[in-house]
């Protein structure tokens, strides 16, 4: 045969209804849609075919041209033991930490001691200048920002130069607690005064977040998710609005906090949607300088199992990928083994290496929006786009967001959709690897830190039905 024949052959144009005929062809009488089409959570509509979007919106990271920030949790209870984790995470490769205190939400049972006297010793032989410092949304959020000052003060640090946020969310607080330590009208008065300090310094950090995460390890949809969000951030604003203080100058330091799991196109487009819709909603409250969104993104703890804890790092690695993928500015991937109890060195080392791997070896940060004109991705950020700004409606129209939770309206919605998602796992629709599809036979010894499991706060003045965390796998075998 001539080789030069193929040089002359040219294949026969196809579009997408040719492919659509095609494919039918191969489903042998099988309905299209039900075959090939699946829904999210949100009855979002998955095509198993889309077109390259040309012109598409680009929505890179905050800053582009420096990769994101490698986070590792620090929430072992014992201070001095958590120094010694620090210190070594940053010896081998994180560029950040987070402190993960007792009682919050995010801690999963464990967590630093709340106390001025733990942050000394967590930090001891820590340069912050160096580094990214995150502290997890925490009852005691806001006296931690008052101990990061005072922590800052005797020492030769340029404020300028810190990478830092302080993770004040009453809204996650009460959710994830059933408690707040003030009343809402206390918090709507002092908040705004007690923080002001830290805007009029310029300060380059977050003091104010947002986080999504409560609510999606909770069951929350990523409509749901991203709703909260813009509640909470539509109620920082209504603060600084009645305090007659402009919102332009506190917007740069208003942060977000997500879960991002194992769909990886669809935890992609969450993260591109918020940054869209954290424009839009400044658009909407007048800002003629709109601030780009600063992005943390968590690996979620309702998609660990225990029963099989290896495939959980295959998870964390879809997760990890998809974070950086779609452009959070920084990212923590929770240990493999966390479902059993306070990680050690060697789950730590796992999770951290994971994004080594990630930043280093697939150098994803060196693309400012890999998603970028692709059909799928651009489909769904637009349609969760959507979906979000809908559940932001619904929390507006319940009076926001902290009195939604009060009211146990926003946990009735999580808990629906918890119990929907279960049902589609007990019915086959969905299934996870080593819990329903090749379960594991028996559980195998896992080691972790000798750590006491830490209750949440009892103390408040604001009450609502705290959001619990039940894992997917927990969620079915209760269900059996």
């Amino acid at each position: 045969m001539d080789a030069s024949l193929l040089k002359q052959t040219e294949f026969a144009p196809i579009d997408r209804d040719g492919w659509v005929k095609l494919a039918q062809k191969a489903l042998k009488g099988a309905d299209f849609d039900e075959s090939l089409i699946s829904k999210t959570d949100d009855a979002i509509a998955i095509e198993p075919l889309y077109e390259r979007r040309r012109n598409a919106l680009l929505t890179p990271r905050k800053n582009p041209s420096k990769p994101w920030h490698i986070v590792q949790r620090i929430d072992d209870p014992d201070p001095v033991r958590a120094n010694r984790q620090l210190l070594e995470e940053l010896e081998n490769g994180a560029t950040g930490i987070a402190l993960v205190f007792e009682g919050a939400p995010n801690a999963f049972g464990y967590g630093l001691p709340s106390t001025r006297e733990a942050v000394d010793k967590v930090l001891y032989g820590v340069h912050l200048d160096m580094i990214h410092l995150r502290m997890d949304v925490h009852p005691k959020s806001r006296a931690c920002a008052d101990w990061f000052v005072d922590y800052m003060r005797p020492r030769d640090v340029n404020p300028k130069t810190l990478s830092f946020s302080l993770g004040i969310d009453p809204a996650a607080t009460l959710a994830g607690t059933g408690r707040l330590r003030m009343s809402l009208a206390a918090l709507k008065a002092s908040l705004p005064q007690s923080l002001s300090g830290f805007f009029s310094s310029d300060l380059p950090g977050i003091v104010l977040e947002a986080d999504g995460r409560v609510y999606h390890n909770a069951g929350a949809t990523e409509a749901q998710e991203l709703g909260a969000m813009l509640s909470i951030t539509t109620g920082h604003f209504r603060l600084f609005e009645e305090a007659r203080q402009p919102i332009v100058y506190a917007a740069p330091h208003i942060g977000f906090a997500l879960s991002v799991d194992q769909d990886q196109f669809l935890s992609i487009a969450k993260i591109r949607a918020l940054r869209r819709l954290w424009a839009r909603l400044q658009e909407a409250c007048g800002s003629m300088r709109p601030s780009q969104a600063t992005i943390h993104a968590e690996t979620s703890y309702r998609m660990i199992t225990r029963l099989d804890p290896e495939t959980n790092i295959l998870r964390n690695t879809i997760a990890g990928f998809a974070a950086a993928a779609g452009g959070a500015d920084s990212i923590a991937v929770l240990p493999h083994t966390i479902a059993h109890g306070l990680p050690d060195a060697f789950a730590r080392r796992l999770a951290r290496n994971t994004q080594l791997v990630i930043a280093e070896e697939s150098n994803l940060a060196f693309v400012a929006d890999p998603a970028c004109g692709s059909g799928a991705v651009e489909s769904l950020t637009e349609n969760l786009c959507e979906a979000a700004w809908k559940e932001f409606q619904a929390l507006e129209q319940d009076g926001g967001i902290l009195q939604s939770l009060v009211d146990g309206k926003f946990q009735a919605r999580i808990i629906a959709a918890r119990n929907a998602r279960t049902e589609e796992y007990l019915s086959g629709k969905r299934a996870i690897v080593g819990t329903t599809l090749f379960p594991a036979r028996r559980e195998r010894p896992v080691t972790v830190l000798d750590a006491p499991h830490m209750p949440l706060p009892t103390d408040g003045v604001v009450h609502c039905e705290p959001l619990t965390f039940p894992r997917i796998d927990e969620t079915l075998q209760a269900s059996e």
